[in-house]
């Protein structure tokens, strides 16, 4: 997979996942036992509530090669699954719930989520998603913030490529990222802007404070933040992934993409000031088509194959991926959910999570047979039963596809 990872930054995983009931494979509130559960066996500070009951949270450790993430990810995986069988309920990494929930959101018992739900009111009634954010060391918040302007063309290529949001509540929405269609409804969330310094960066956190579309402008929920709380820059646009390869290659990017920022950054270039009208609609249109059509390229607004951005993107990380001997399971990965052959090419479908949902739907389970790919999926890289009766032909098929 890679070297070891010596000399480089840290870097660590944070995922989002479903709980759903293994027969009628809908979203079950069932957060608390889960996280009881996992605490039991020892598993406390691995797996945490989420926003809405139907959720928990799956953190690594800070890690440095890709082995040694994939490890941990896996070991994260295998904890809250094992937690979530426990409770009654099945472990889902979906961007968005397939079949949904017989009630209405139950609200997890938090002073921020209790905060969210007065300021926010009606927008909030459907809002648990699920994600994928990686925090790469960065101890200087000044730098944290030029290195997101840095990487603010980038982040729609991101969205495409984890795109595993399809579904939601029971039906269709067209779009393969429909979490990443919620989140830019919020004045607060998205891309982040464009601050030529911290001091502006933490102003425009202010201004949208006082206007009550921010909780606390010294915790924005951007794509790009300096992390609160860590030594880390975090990125925060992407939809959980099912695949855990897939994960870990779009962390590995994500390190890349950062450590490139950081030299430009250092070199005295704060980033290309691209309007945040054109970020948020490169973001729009790659939440809907995904890694199956086109995207812009914000560098020079010319529309593109989804495969040459993911490609451009792979070349504009190269040497740092080059570097840490990275660069090749990282490439195998990235092409096989843009579904090219190893180098950019137009016309050949995507087949990234979005896809595969899609084609686990089509099947004669229907929107059930989604929910058993992606439970099946989640699970399978860590070392878990195939599942009550052995892999559905979804999956087999599926996998198939990948190879």
């Amino acid at each position: 997979m890679a070297g070891d990872g010596e000399g480089l930054p840290t870097l660590g995983v944070e995922e989002e996942y479903f709980l759903v009931d293994p027969v009628t494979q809908r979203v079950r509130p069932a957060g608390d036992e889960v996280v009881a559960a996992a605490a039991a066996a020892g598993h406390g500070s691995t797996v945490t509530g989420e926003f809405t009951l139907y959720q928990v949270e799956g953190r690594t450790r800070p890690c440095t090669g890709l082995a040694e993430l994939r490890a941990d990810l896996a070991a994260v995986r295998r904890a809250a699954a094992e937690a979530a069988r426990a409770a009654g309920v099945r472990l889902c990494a979906s961007g968005t719930p397939v079949l949904g929930r017989a009630a209405p959101d139950a609200v997890g018992d938090h002073p921020r989520y209790r905060a969210g739900q007065a300021q926010y009111r009606g927008m909030i009634e459907d809002f648990g998603i699920c994600a994928q954010h990686v925090h790469v060391h960065c101890p200087d918040r000044e730098q944290a913030v030029l290195v997101g302007n840095h990487l603010r063309p980038w982040l729609p290529t991101l969205v495409a490529l984890s795109a595993n949001s399809p579904y939601h509540q029971g039906r269709s929405t067209g779009y393969a990222s429909w979490r990443s269609v919620m989140r830019l409804r919020f004045p607060c969330l998205g891309p982040p802007p464009y601050a030529a310094s911290l001091a502006e960066w933490e102003r425009t956190a202010r201004v949208i404070a006082a206007a009550e579309a921010m909780l606390d402008p010294a915790m924005p929920f951007w794509d790009v933040r300096p992390n609160p709380k860590l030594p880390t820059v975090e990125i925060r646009c992407m939809d959980v992934v099912a695949e855990l390869d897939d994960a870990v290659a779009l962390a590995a990017l994500v390190r890349a993409l950062v450590r490139v920022s950081v030299q430009a950054v250092r070199g005295g270039d704060p980033g290309p000031p691209v309007a945040a009208e054109e970020v948020r609609a490169a973001y729009w249109k790659a939440a809907r088509d995904g890694v199956a059509g086109t995207g812009v390229d914000l560098r020079d607004g010319r529309v593109r194959t989804a495969g040459e951005l993911a490609f451009q993107l792979l070349e504009h990380a190269r040497e740092p991926l080059e570097e840490a001997g990275e660069l090749g399971f990282v490439r195998a990965r990235i092409a096989g959910i843009v579904g090219a052959a190893g180098a950019p090419a137009a016309g050949i479908p995507g087949r990234g999570g979005a896809e595969a949902q899609r084609l686990a739907a089509a099947g004669p389970d229907g929107l059930k047979g989604a929910v058993r790919w992606l439970v099946e999926t989640t699970r399978r890289p860590v070392g878990e039963e195939a599942g009550e009766a052995g892999a559905s032909p979804v999956t087999e098929r599926l996998t198939d596809r990948r190879r």
